[in-house]
């Protein structure tokens, strides 16, 4: 009895007698996509340039950037902030102003005049690679040697059992480095080598440190952030985050608003939820002008006034001034898609430039804040004394769009469709096929209302979403053409803003009590 995968056999040819099985795939299931992923762009001390690496944990930044540096666009500083508001997985990028210089060591031999054995150079540009130190010792075996490479931080590197003698051994060494040994121990992670001239037999008493290693800091811009696009091996800064999931993004300590509508633009085409800042001290109305002149009006992006945080960094035990961004960055991505940033405690918040001022925001400047499309982070907030975010909105003018929840929820849906249905390329448009695909949708759909992610308040028992693919929006010239279309709408649920409560009381009011 063969078996067949559905429309793998054309049973309208069968020819010999018997039993034919095909198996029909069960129905589609539509899992969202995460929505957590934070994408951040800065300056580190290690790591490829300009490509995004995926970091979930404390530990891993201390691996991969190293330790926090008191400067601006400081990556590691970043992470510490998204990590204390609750994200748990950064795709950042780490850019530089090309002056960057990958550290070098050395491995000597035990001639006269000692010679070089093997020239190391760190496999990353940076200062952290200024730790790294490569020793050679006795190897497991009679007469083989052991090379060591390590950083702190991470797992040492060993290289066992390395024989030969005179350049024979140099060289078997510099294979072992740049080819690994076997399938268990691969190349090494930390340092490439090339031979040199030596011919005696290796220093095992004196390790080689590494020196020269620097980060590409000297002459930083704004514009470094935002860098280049292009085909996946030139692009730079911003553009490296294409394609890595982030749903809510973070140029580090970014202020120049002139870049605003290509921030935007990039945002809108990648369903990232990006934060941006006037520069320190820019009250409102400067930053208004300048996300006016910018011509960025969108809700791609979220923009602060440049009333910068206080932060206490306990690596280096000063407080720091940092981009407002920073944090709500950390809070957005931790907060599920349907939820606004609007009123939800900030942490390791020390103060900001107004507060340390003692200059509370009144309500009638956070209205003038808000109609500027505009957020600032304060406290009080209107649950408590608090740090958070005063307004919840975005930079769009557009009514409906204007908040966190908008832009968070519009990504989250489209993002989540678009990945779900690529197995429909391909497939003949069948009654069948518009059906699976609905009934996906929809289940997907009553999920999130389930879950109270989508609904309509007022009306709690209706369905708050419709799918249709039918004839009625797939006339027969465009079936004809290729195309099969869905049309989704979806009720959001609604943020608070204002409540209102009306207050009645004296001695003359009247209770109207009902019997149970």
């Amino acid at each position: 009895m063969p078996i067949y995968s559905l429309g793998s056999l054309n049973v309208s040819a069968l020819s010999a007698p018997g039993v034919y099985l095909q198996i029909k795939a069960p129905p589609l299931i539509i899992n969202g996509v995460p929505s957590n992923v934070l994408g951040a762009v800065g300056i580190g001390s290690w790591g490829p340039v300009n490509a995004p690496r995926l970091v979930g944990s404390p530990n891993d930044v201390a691996q991969w950037l190293g330790d926090k540096q008191v400067r601006k666009y400081d990556l590691a500083t970043a992470m510490d902030v998204f990590f204390l508001q609750g994200a748990t997985a950064v795709q950042y990028v780490r850019v530089t102003d090309g002056t960057d210089v990958a550290a070098t060591g050395k491995l000597m031999d035990t001639a006269g005049t000692p010679a070089i054995g093997a020239n190391l150079t760190a496999i990353y540009t940076g200062t952290r690679g200024n730790s790294i130190t490569a020793a050679v010792s006795a190897g497991t075996k009679s007469s083989t040697f052991k090379v060591t490479i390590a950083l702190p931080g991470t797992q040492a590197e060993v290289f066992d059992n390395i024989g030969g003698s005179g350049a024979a051994l140099w060289t078997n060494v510099v294979n072992a480095l740049n080819n690994g040994q076997s399938n268990t121990r691969g190349p090494s992670q930390l340092v490439v080598a090339t031979a040199g001239p030596a011919t005696a037999a290796p220093n095992i008493t004196t390790p080689a440190t590494f020196t020269s290693g620097t980060d590409g800091t000297t002459t930083l811009t704004d514009s470094l952030l935002i860098g280049q696009d292009g085909n996946a091996g030139t692009r730079k800064g911003m553009y490296c985050l294409r394609g890595t999931g982030a749903q809510v993004g973070c140029l580090v300590d970014h202020s120049d608003l002139t870049a605003a509508s290509t921030v935007l633009a990039f945002g809108l085409s990648e369903g990232i939820y990006f934060g941006l800042q006037g520069a320190p001290s820019a009250n409102y109305t400067t930053v208004s002008t300048a996300l006016n002149t910018a011509g960025a009006d969108g809700y791609g992006v979220k923009v602060f006034v440049g009333d910068w945080v206080t932060y206490f960094d306990s690596t280096n035990q000063q407080n720091r001034l940092l981009g407002p961004a920073t944090f709500w960055a950390g809070k957005q991505a931790a907060l599920s898609p349907e939820q606004s940033s609007l009123n939800k405690p900030l942490f390791g918040i020390v103060s900001t430039q107004r507060v340390a001022q003692s200059l509370p925001y009144t309500s009638t400047e956070i209205g003038a804040i808000n109609q500027a499309r505009l957020d600032v982070i304060s406290n009080p907030s209107p649950g408590g004394n608090f740090y958070a975010t005063q307004t919840g909105g975005n930079a769009s003018s557009a009514a409906g769009q204007d908040g966190d929840n908008y832009t968070r929820m519009t990504n989250y849906l489209a993002l989540t469709l678009a990945a779900a249905f690529g197995t429909v390329i391909g497939k003949n448009q069948t009654v069948d096929l518009r059906k699976d695909v609905k009934s996906a949708m929809q289940a997907f759909l009553s999920n999130l209302w389930r879950l109270d992610m989508i609904g309509d308040v007022n009306n709690p028992t209706q369905a708050p979403f419709t799918v249709q693919i039918d004839k009625a929006n797939n006339p027969d010239s465009a079936v004809a053409a290729g195309y099969m279309q869905a049309d989704v709408t979806v009720k959001y649920l609604s943020v608070v803003l204002y409540f209102v409560i009306n207050l009645q009381g004296g001695q003359t009011v009247q209770i109207q009590s009902s019997v149970q």
